[in-house]
């Protein structure tokens, strides 16, 4: 390139931000690097807010959190390695306790000076004239469009956005209120009501119990083959096989009556800002074809930061752009483009005989995480993240399939490959020693 490159970074969320802090080390001139966040503040999903529907420029409210949740994941893997959780903060942190860090690692790096807030990136156009991109982008307060011109660009938007919503036979005959859970805010707006709680995964799991404080009745509809940890005062049916006026109806044959259906049902990857010349495809809930889940093998010169899920997720995004940005600021050349699609077909070879396709195409399952983490250090010459964040990860997502108090620990770093679990209550220093 003739000239310096430039960063364009699409989003100002957990991704983003570390993704921005990184860019930043690469180049001469802060002018170089540009973040697009189409919300009035960083944090991305982490921002609560009481309000659904729209907000001030009429785009959906982003936030998906509701007011009383506590992480599901250890708070060490949602730290960055430069700046970790509060120490004093709990195991299963807060949201307050991660916007917190959120704001303090862009003060202490400088990030809010790279951000233009309430702009929102219309179009990423690959323009082979210049060999570079040509991004869109609304001035939302203004209403006024300009396109940018960048080398490179690293989209960090979340997965967060676009709401799964299963088609049941008899849907718009229900009467009743029907919402995703990204509209779910707080238990008592349910009191005295029957709620039938959509889903199996982490938010459902999350919900039916705390909704159960407060509603008459509460079931979870599921497809998984045991029963989930709920509690005793959630029901838990199988799948629905359609919906009435009243309720629903069960594959078992079962019928029930409720007012309110919350839909649990996940999300869905959205990038509707790439035109058909950025080189990806979005089918099945996943994105291909990308090196190591992120860097586009048709057009290098762009990077997805925060597909990857059941991940240390703050700091296998700090992996990601530490990685991508190897190659682009010229520390390391990129593989070449067979080498690459080679990479990339023998991961999915891998997947399909795992089982790990469509939505769960970005999954890293098992032992999956931890050599994610270590070939991209090895490629790109960095160091891995510790073995036992891994283990900490598993061993939670595994209790809380178990026991609906899985938060009522405190996980503690014992070395490069050891935890230790101990109970909230009657905490005496000593818990059981994790090596798994």
């Amino acid at each position: 390139m003739d000239s310096a490159p430039s960063y364009c970074i699409i989003g100002a969320g957990p991704a983003g931000l570390c993704t921005a802090r990184h860019a930043l080390l690469q180049v001469a001139d802060a002018l170089q690097v540009t973040v697009f966040e189409q919300t009035d503040q960083i944090g991305g999903l982490w921002v609560y807010n009481d309000s659904t529907g729209t907000d001030r420029n009429g785009l959906d409210v982003y936030s998906c959190l509701y007011a009383n949740l506590r992480t599901n994941l250890v708070k060490q893997g949602m730290g960055y390695p430069d700046y970790p959780i509060d120490e004093q903060a709990k195991t299963f942190t807060t949201i307050s306790d991660v916007i917190h860090q959120l704001n303090g690692y862009t003060e202490k790096f400088g990030l809010r000076r790279v951000i233009k807030f309430e702009h929102q990136v219309l179009r990423v156009t690959r323009n082979f004239a210049r060999s570079n991109w040509d991004v869109l982008v609304k001035d939302l307060p203004r209403g006024q469009y300009k396109t940018h011109s960048f080398d490179y660009v690293l989209v960090c938007n979340g997965h967060y956005s676009s709401p799964v919503v299963p088609e049941f036979r008899g849907r718009d005959e229900f009467t009743g209120r029907q919402l995703h859970s990204r509209e779910y805010r707080r238990s008592e707006h349910y009191r005295d009501q029957r709620v039938l709680v959509v889903g199996g995964g982490h938010s459902g799991l999350d919900i039916a119990p705390e909704i159960a404080e407060n509603a008459t009745r509460v079931v979870l509809s599921h497809r998984c083959p045991h029963a989930a940890h709920t509690g005793s005062r959630v029901v838990q049916k199988p799948e629905v096989r359609s919906l009435t006026a009243t309720g629903a109806v069960f594959v078992d044959g079962e019928e029930e009556d409720f007012d309110v259906i919350i839909y649990c049902t996940g999300y869905r990857y959205s990038v509707p800002f790439l035109s058909a010349d950025c080189g990806v495809s979005v089918q099945n809930n996943c994105i291909s074809p990308l090196y190591y889940h992120c860097i586009n093998i048709n057009q290098p010169t762009m990077a997805f930061i925060g597909l990857p899920f059941n991940a240390c997720l703050m700091l296998m995004m700090d992996l990601q752009a530490r990685f991508c940005l190897k190659f682009y600021s010229g520390q390391k050349n990129l593989p070449s483009r067979e080498k690459m699609l080679r990479a990339w077909q023998e991961d999915t070879r891998e997947r399909e005989e795992r089982k790990l396709t469509d939505k769960l195409t970005h999954m890293l399952a098992g032992d999956l995480q931890q050599r994610y983490y270590d070939d991209l250090a090895r490629i790109a010459e960095l160091e891995t993240l510790k073995p036992v964040l891994a283990k900490m990860h598993a061993e939670c997502i595994s209790s809380k399939l178990e026991d609906v108090n899985f938060r009522n620990y405190e996980y503690r770093i014992l070395d490069d490959h050891n935890f230790i679990k101990i109970p909230l209550s009657g905490d005496d220093g000593t818990g059981a020693r994790c090596n798994v």
